[in-house]
């Protein structure tokens, strides 16, 4: 009898935490968002040739559990092979002429976890809309942007750029340009993720244009767990250097929480996926 008694009282128990206890479900769901230059296909990369990393870069972003990658400097054919090897679709075009030709700001992302409601692909110069260089730099630049949902129904940007190496007027005037679109592309005020190879480190001006003109903070600042990795994101194949200066940042608006940055430094045999490391947060909302 004192059994049974026990046993009734468990059960009720059990049902009582049942509907006290939250579901798992209940928790927000976490992302894996990542910016990763990826090195043009190079045939002077001697030591370095797409053909041979390609395979560790790939498996990187399995390993890691990268759920959207903004990629900068892909060509087409590298694209290509990624997309196959991950079984994640992109969105963006070539910066030569708006087709397939040239480098690209590609968008990769995980088609289980996400739906792309809108895309688009804009020159970083003064005419935007079309195929063209922008004031002092020395090469046509993109920013490649796509509007996504998740399973969830949650609804959020993601603009990737790569900001040219050379014009300084060019790099301050993109990001003047990309916050400009950004309010105009998110009139309904939906978490934004702003990420890429801005070739610039947080003290120089066009870093602060961002900070200045939005209200969107840099990821590694905000991160609520401490970031882990180099202080530079810039590592040109070379094994014995220590690389100093972060010029790949994620920047996000005020409704994504950053639970963990990193800059991700993994190697094969003194041999590195890429001339860049690719930066990692994981996000919610």
């Amino acid at each position: 009898m004192k059994h049974n008694c026990f046993m009734v009282l468990m059960v009720a128990f059990i049902i009582v935490l049942g509907i006290t206890m939250p579901h798992q479900n209940s928790f927000a769901q976490t992302y894996q968002i990542a910016t990763y230059n990826i090195r043009f296909d190079n045939a002077n990369d001697l030591g370095n040739l797409w053909k041979d990393r390609s395979p560790h870069l790939i498996n990187q972003i399995k390993f890691h559990k990268m759920d959207i990658i903004g990629t900068q400097e892909g060509l087409h054919h590298q694209l290509e092979d990624m997309k196959s090897a991950l079984e994640f679709p992109y969105i963006g075009i070539g910066r030569d002429k708006g087709d397939t030709a040239g480098e690209f700001s590609a968008i990769f992302y995980n088609p289980e976890k996400f739906t792309v409601l809108k895309q688009e692909t804009f020159w970083l110069s003064e005419s935007p809309h079309k195929p063209s260089k922008g004031w002092d730099a020395a090469l046509n630049r993109v920013c490649t942007w796509g509007k996504f949902q998740d399973k969830h129904d949650n609804t959020f940007y993601v603009f990737n750029i790569h900001y040219d190496h050379v014009g300084q007027k060019a790099r301050e005037e993109s990001s003047k340009l990309v916050i400009k679109k950004i309010k105009e592309i998110n009139k309904e005020n939906h978490p934004v993720i702003f990420m890429g190879d801005f070739n610039v480190t947080p003290d120089n001006p066009a870093y602060a244009t961002v900070l200045e003109n939005s209200n969107l903070k840099d990821s590694r600042k905000i991160s609520q767990t401490p970031p882990i990795g180099n202080q530079g994101t810039f590592n040109a194949f070379n094994w014995g250097r220590l690389p100093d200066g972060i010029i790949d940042h994620i920047f996000v608006s005020p409704k994504v929480k950053v639970l963990r940055h990193g800059i991700l430094t993994d190697n094969y045999g003194m041999k590195y996926p890429s001339d860049h490391f690719p930066v990692m947060v994981e996000v919610s909302w």
